[in-house]
């Protein structure tokens, strides 16, 4: 009788423990789902990167490459006035390191492409139509953009196409972290 009793008492102490964690795991979801609503309400212009590689058309892809660090992995083309006329990502160039599959039938422009030289200029290679988010938007509308497009850089306009910064997903994430503590 004695050891049920005390059995008894253990299983209440459990089930105790155990609601209290379930109700500390709900609030904390509960700030955490806040949180997120929250970013969502965040202005790009806060969140973004204003620190860029900024280049010209004209500028050489030795340039481009040399110019691009550990922590840079797009470069944003602009021309005298600071407007947006192409974007280039690492990825980008990576293309242009991918010949042409072997049995493919090839043209003289797609042959054109593939011949770099020291003379290769950031204009050959940059994406020219980039996908772009005003710097009056928020995050919530940066994320559906990023996710439907599957694009992790955003260029930051404004509406003369000056840029402004870039977005990138690592930037969205830190925000998260940080209003996740």
């Amino acid at each position: 009788m004695v050891g049920e009793k005390s059995d008894k008492a253990k299983a209440n102490k459990i089930k105790i423990i155990h609601s209290k964690r379930k109700l500390l795991q709900l609030r904390r979801k509960e700030e955490l789902s806040h949180n997120i609503r929250y970013i969502e309400k965040v202005p790009v212009r806060i969140v973004m990167d204003k620190d860029f590689l900024k280049l010209r058309p004209s500028d050489s892809l030795v340039t481009l490459i040399e110019s691009m660090s550990e922590e840079e992995s797009s470069a944003v083309v602009v021309d005298d006035e600071d407007r947006l006329i192409g974007f280039v990502t690492m990825k980008d160039i990576l293309h242009f390191f991918d010949p042409p599959r072997r049995h493919s039938i090839v043209g003289f422009g797609l042959l054109k492409r593939y011949s770099m030289t020291r003379a290769t200029k950031v204009e050959d290679i940059m994406v020219t139509k980039p996908i772009t988010i005003n710097v009056n938007d928020d995050l919530g509308h940066a994320i559906r953009l990023m996710i439907e497009t599957g694009k992790h850089h955003l260029p930051v306009v404004d509406e003369e196409g000056k840029v402004h910064g870039i977005l990138e997903v690592k930037d969205i994430i830190r925000l998260i972290r940080l209003v996740s503590l």
